[in-house]
């Protein structure tokens, strides 16, 4: 199987009974036993409260630490993978760090050209044109030349998400992308997401499959279709939104913010 394609069979990413180390603390599982797996062209958004373990659940995904236990598949190929004979397959996951994780020495430009000059050493005149492209399509042009320390967190993130996207990856990990932003800018991470998912013009029709952990449901009503929270070390999986609604579990009912059922006392009686 080439690097370039994938049977339709073949999930783009597979966790089986994985068990989730936490990033700063090999030693403790934050997650165990899930069994999950995405499609291409899939949208899927992980919510969970706070040091649930979703940042590290999504590094895991991107290949960048192993499973406790379990085994984790990317594009039909054991990781983590971090040898020359993986490296194509890695490059075709992008990945999104909360705060954008940028270089502080370097300016937004240079963040964005970073893996572009690594990993493919284009002519000058072909590297210019990509990273202006991608500035312009997160609009971050006015911001080229700025350096992250004088960015505000929105900016930032957006810069985070140019370069991850730079590669043109065939699936985008986003770790909490909403976070911290101001209410116009989550509706522009929405909005190009939606887009991204179904097939925007700048990847030429091909959808991307997403996946994006979250802390709050509620912005991603009717935007993802595919919905799973990650509670009590337990990756829950939902049909819909539907019945995730339905749920009467007080962890999912805090995630989507909304009142818990009245329990009547005369109930059961």
């Amino acid at each position: 199987m080439t690097p370039s394609a994938v049977s339709p069979l073949v999930p783009v990413l597979e966790l089986q009974d994985v068990a989730v180390p936490s990033m700063t603390d090999p030693s403790v599982t934050v997650a165990e036993h899930i069994d999950w797996s995405v499609g291409a062209g899939e949208f899927w958004v992980v919510a969970g409260p706070q040091r649930s373990g979703k940042s590290d659940l999504l590094m895991l995904l991107a290949g960048l630490m192993a499973p406790a236990s379990g085994s984790h598949h990317l594009f039909g190929g054991v990781m983590p993978g971090f040898g020359e004979e993986r490296l194509a397959e890695r490059l075709r996951l992008g990945f999104v760090f909360e705060d954008g994780q940028l270089f502080g020495r370097m300016t937004v430009a240079e963040n964005v050209a970073l893996p572009l000059r690594y990993h493919r050493e284009p002519a000058r005149e072909a590297l210019e044109h990509r990273v202006r492209a991608m500035l312009e399509l997160t609009e971050l042009t006015a911001f080229a030349n700025s350096t992250p320390a004088n960015l505000a967190r929105n900016w930032r993130k957006r810069a985070g998400l140019a370069r991850a996207l730079i590669l043109q990856p065939e699936v985008l990990l986003l770790d909490d992308p909403l976070a911290g932003l101001e209410a116009r800018h989550g509706a522009w991470w929405l909005q190009f997401l939606a887009a991204a998912s179904r097939g925007a013009d700048w990847l030429d029709g091909r959808p991307l499959t997403i996946v994006a952990s979250a802390s709050d449901l509620r912005p991603w009503r009717a935007r993802s279709p595919r919905i799973a929270c990650l509670i009590e070390r337990q990756l829950r999986v939902f049909r819909d939104w539907q019945e995730l609604d339905q749920s009467g579990e007080t962890r999912v009912r805090e995630l989507l913010n909304a009142e818990l059922p009245v329990i009547d006392p005369r109930d059961g009686i």
